[in-house]
């Protein structure tokens, strides 16, 4: 079983799980629960967000253990399908943005133009090399501190401001070549 110091459950638990052990499959879940959510939380936007992806990454851990290929690699593996899931959470935003709150109502045109202007930004983020994209989303998305996205990625807080202003370099540059949908015409 996971404790509270961030262990994850032992290799013969994950082996049993594997193999089909429905015992060893609900603890191995339940074990697994407090980094899944603990992941979860330090990666999506929202505490809501973070509930879902956790439930979400929990039901992936249950019906597709058997794919894992070593033993010790649930917590890598467990964090992509957490940091997958933060994304999904985060792209369906992009997608559906939530109606001004000042309770006016978008034209039609206005509607339109929001979601291709929100396809593009979505479009050049995903455009970056992984590690930029990680970290930006991370950063200017999920509104994480500085201190929080460095350590999550292994970095010094120095690296990680360098690091994120050449994503953001990379983001701009992208979004200045491509076509201005407001208007129709190259920025």
């Amino acid at each position: 079983m996971a404790d509270r110091t961030g262990h994850w459950p032992g290799e013969q638990l994950i082996v049993a799980a594997q193999g089909g052990d429905l015992d060893s499959l609900t603890a191995l879940v339940s074990g697994a629960h407090p980094n899944v959510r603990r992941f979860a939380h330090s990666l999506c936007a929202t505490p809501e967000d973070a509930e879902d992806a956790a439930q979400e990454a929990l039901i992936i851990l249950y019906r597709k253990i058997g794919t894992l290929r070593a033993s010790g690699a649930l917590a890598s593996w467990m964090f992509r399908i957490v940091r997958n899931e933060c994304l999904r959470h985060a792209r369906a935003v992009l997608r559906d943005p939530v109606p001004p709150r000042d309770g006016s109502v978008l034209s039609a045109e206005d509607e339109v133009l929001q979601r291709l202007e929100a396809g593009r930004v979505a479009a050049a983020i995903a455009a970056l090399p992984a590690d930029q994209r990680r970290l930006l989303v991370m950063r200017d998305i999920q509104g994480l501190s500085g201190r929080t996205v460095a350590e999550a990625l292994g970095l010094s807080t120095p690296a990680m401001k360098s690091r994120l202003h050449r994503a953001r370099a990379a983001l701009r540059q992208t979004l200045q070549a491509s076509p201005d949908l407001t208007s129709g015409r190259m920025r």
